[in-house]
């Protein structure tokens, strides 16, 4: 093909593609085995026969052109924007940032989505935008990322993405890894400090330190396992506990536990073999976060162990936590209130680019459909107290404004 006709094909076509997802697309896709699969992500188009059939320019199917593999790319990729698929703020359909439907991020987008319908938005969730990248793809804007499968969940709990998404608007995140993010610690201390992220609502969601040994074994305080050298077997269960701070304050480490004979882990054959549990757990739920408390509480008899006052000031300190109780029967065998450390918020957040009224607007949506908090499998809850609190992150000016006019902050 030459380059006028290739021109005329694809030019009409980019009047319509924004240079950001082009410039991206162009350095992530360097083999055409990378382009398809994008272009099957973003168009929901499977071959290039259909792909080359979806298209025509004036009446005239591209089909009757010789178009080159880069310059078909480049079109599809603008006609995938062309097809309806535009989303953002402006068009009143922002893409949120979630994760798997039990997770709890991607339970939070669900009522995010659900509140935001009366105010005339049609949010669109992206159910891969997890993990450790959830405040990186909100900070920079990214496009969804490609579709994997969810080893933890089938895939009606983490579906494909809705074709055509276009970059993340906003999100759901742990309060814990948005403070990171922001200042630039923990996972992201590699990262230059996202000082363009801001807090909207904090929406309580507790999750415990927990720890809990087999009655079986006999244990029922930590510092049995070094006095006696015992060869245990340690599960690190669920997200959230610090289990290496929690086994030093003992004088244990993963090296001392093995060195006698023991083993730290978290394979299927752990979670039926092991001696002591630690970790963190939130309500017992199926969120695979916490989802293994709920399954070996129901499985085992535990003796659920409580830690000293001056580890848990410790693990307040260092790890940003709030001192709490776990209540009693939160699982089966936990009879009595144990006193722990909790860390506490799922934020939705944004970015600093955001419209003011567009944050308002789902400030004012969370307050005013609080009723969908409650139908969650989580332990989801609404304090007008904190809801604007992201510590060192700071409030986008929208939400502050509702906030205020509603007398939570002053």
């Amino acid at each position: 093909m030459n380059s006028t006709r290739e021109f005329v094909l694809v030019a009409p076509l980019m009047a319509g593609l924004s240079a950001t997802p082009t410039a991206r697309f162009c350095k992530q896709t360097r083999t055409r085995r990378q382009a398809a699969s994008y272009l099957r992500m973003r168009t929901g188009w499977r071959t290039r026969r259909a792909l080359v059939a979806r298209m025509s320019i004036g009446g005239e199917a591209v089909s009757r052109f010789r178009v080159s593999f880069p310059s078909l790319i480049v079109a599809l990729l603008a006609a995938s924007n062309f097809a309806g698929a535009q989303t953002g703020i402006k068009e009143k359909k922002p893409v949120f940032g979630g994760a798997c439907r039990i997770c709890p991020w991607g339970a939070m987008a669900e009522v995010v989505q659900a509140a935001m319908k009366p105010y005339g938005y049609d949010v669109q969730i992206c159910y891969n935008c997890n993990a450790a990248d959830a405040p990186r793809i909100v900070s920079e804007a990214r496009m969804p990322p490609p579709y994997k499968p969810d080893p933890a969940v089938p895939e009606i709990l983490a579906p494909r993405n809705a074709p055509g998404l276009g970059a993340v608007d906003f999100g759901a995140v742990a309060i814990q890894f948005l403070r990171n993010a922001y200042r630039g610690t923990g996972p992201y201390a590699r990262d230059k400090p996202r000082t363009n992220l801001r807090l909207i609502a904090n929406i309580q969601d507790p999750s415990y330190v927990i720890v809990a040994a087999k009655a079986a074994s006999g244990i029922t305080d930590l510092s049995q396992i070094r006095q006696k050298r015992w060869p245990v077997r340690i599960l690190t269960a669920g997200i959230g506990g610090d289990f290496t701070r929690v086994l030093a304050h003992f004088g244990l480490s993963r090296q001392t536990i093995e060195a006698a004979g023991g083993r730290i882990g978290n394979t299927p054959e752990d979670r039926e073999n092991f001696d002591v549990a630690i970790g963190g757990g939130g309500g017992m739920t199926t969120a695979p976060e916490w989802r293994i408390w709920t399954e070996i509480s129901q499985r085992f008899d535990l003796n659920f162990i409580e830690l000293p006052d001056d580890l848990l000031a410790e693990l307040a300190r260092e790890g940003e936590q709030d001192r709490g109780i776990i209540p009693v029967g939160l699982y089966r065998g936990m009879e009595r209130p144990i006193p722990t450390v909790v860390r506490t918020g799922t934020a939705i957040y944004g970015r600093a680019d955001m419209p003011d009224g567009f944050a308002y607007a789902v400030a004012k949506a969370m307050d005013e459909q609080q009723q969908l908090l409650q139908w969650r499998h989580l332990n989801f809850s609404y304090n007008v107290h904190t809801v604007w609190n992201g510590y060192e992150v700071p409030l986008h000016p929208g939400a502050a404004r509702y906030y205020k006019e509603k007398h939570y902050m002053k």
